[in-house]
């Protein structure tokens, strides 16, 4: 090399001998700046957030309806293809069982600093009860999918467990947006626990909840275009792409039930649109249309069956059939007749509680339960709920 090459670098790096080269990392936000009240809506945004996200990928992507009869699996993916044959593996489920399980742990240790940085404020914090709401939520959805629960690398337990700390957060988030005078909170504070109540079998507990709700009231999981981590992932599966389709499921008899919204899609030709599997006719739920879509987490309608549900287990189709016409009242649909047997009572019961609650990700807990006790036989030879993933049999001694 050149003498004249050699000379600019070295008096380019005496001119730099005093420079400070260090570079700080600015993306991840250290723990303890998150132990000042300045940090707690934030934290509990990233509550809100994460439970979305669970929910969100365990309908889209993730492809949860496809366990029930709720959607056809008409893509590619290899997870919904063991669904729509009825096989739930612990593989399969992996994904989703860690978004569920960061949703309850971030809320519930969430709780646990907000309590720690903020003293006797923690009770007056307008932010506490909502944090109580997510936690409550994100047990819920574990309850409702999971064979078993498993909290904080502990041993296998019964799925009840998550039901019974849902209830217990949705108690506090009562009782502190209450005091608040939040009211929002608190219809969706009792509206969540009167569902786990039910799950319990304490319906006598879950009526009195239930009918404390306003009918038209609805609370949301909150989705956004602000990143792809905040989309509605279902929206995306069925309208970005055709990754499963109403094509074969109870609800495509018709396609004019508000509650249950969806298209039939023609190609440029006029032929049915098949799904991206190229076989499956694509027929598109019109339930979530953007990427931006809430989907429901309580409501009014689901307390008014609940409240049908509990008058059918004493037998009393009279009242039952009341309570689902003021739920149909609510959708702008016509009332139904008395059913004339138990059967008939329970079919109707059956089809009207999926139609309100039509991808929520509540469908399985409604089949595994019923199934059960033997009022509907669609989970027959299928697998009824979601085992521990693979990363926690792999990582938790207890359960190896």
């Amino acid at each position: 090399m050149r003498l004249t090459s050699i000379l600019p670098l070295a008096l380019a790096g005496l001119a730099c001998a005093a420079c400070d080269l260090s570079v700080t990392n600015p993306g991840p936000v250290q723990d303890d700046q998150l132990n000042s009240p300045a940090a707690i809506p934030a934290l509990v945004n990233g509550m809100s957030g994460d439970l979305s996200f669970a929910l969100g990928n365990f309908l889209g992507g993730d492809g949860g309806p496809v366990m029930t009869d709720e959607l056809t699996h008409s893509g590619n993916f290899a997870a919904p293809n063991d669904y729509e044959s009825g096989i739930i593996t612990s593989t399969d489920v992996d994904p989703d069982y860690q978004n569920m399980q960061r949703a309850r742990w971030v809320a519930e240790d969430g709780l646990r600093r907000m309590q720690a940085v903020l003293g006797t404020d923690f009770e007056s914090n307008p932010n506490t009860p909502r944090a109580y709401l997510y936690a409550g939520f994100a047990n819920r959805l574990l309850g409702e999918n999971m064979c078993q629960a498993v909290i904080d690398g502990g041993p296998a337990q019964s799925d009840s467990v998550y039901f019974q700390r849902a209830e217990s957060s949705f108690t506090r988030a009562y009782e502190t947006a209450n005091a608040q005078g939040n009211t929002t909170i608190v219809n969706a504070a009792l509206a969540g626990r009167a569902s786990v109540r039910a799950a319990l079998g304490d319906w006598a507990g879950a009526v009195d909840d239930a009918s404390r709700v306003p009918a038209t009231f609805v609370f949301y999981a909150i989705f956004s275009l602000n990143s792809s981590r905040e989309n509605n992932d279902l929206a995306n599966q069925t309208h970005v792409r055709r990754e499963m389709s109403v094509w074969g499921t109870p609800w495509a008899a018709t396609n004019a039930d508000p509650r249950t919204p969806w298209d039939t899609v023609f190609t440029s030709s006029g032929k049915v649109q098949t799904g991206n599997d190229g076989t499956t006719k694509f027929f598109r739920q019109d339930k979530y249309v953007l990427l931006s879509d809430d989907i429901p987490l309580a409501k009014g309608t689901e307390m008014l069956l609940i409240r049908a549900e509990a008058a059918l287990r004493s037998g009393d189709t009279t009242t039952m059939t009341n309570f689902i016409n003021q739920e149909r009242d609510v959708y702008g649909m016509a009332p139904v007749p008395v059913p004339a047997s138990m059967d008939d009572a329970w079919a109707l019961l059956q089809f009207e509680r999926g139609a309100v609650l039509w991808l929520e990700g509540r469908r399985l807990w409604d089949l595994r339960r019923w199934h059960a006790e033997g009022t509907n036989h669609f989970l027959d030879g299928r697998d009824t709920c979601m085992p521990i993933g693979a990363s926690e049999l792999a990582s938790n001694p207890n359960l190896q």
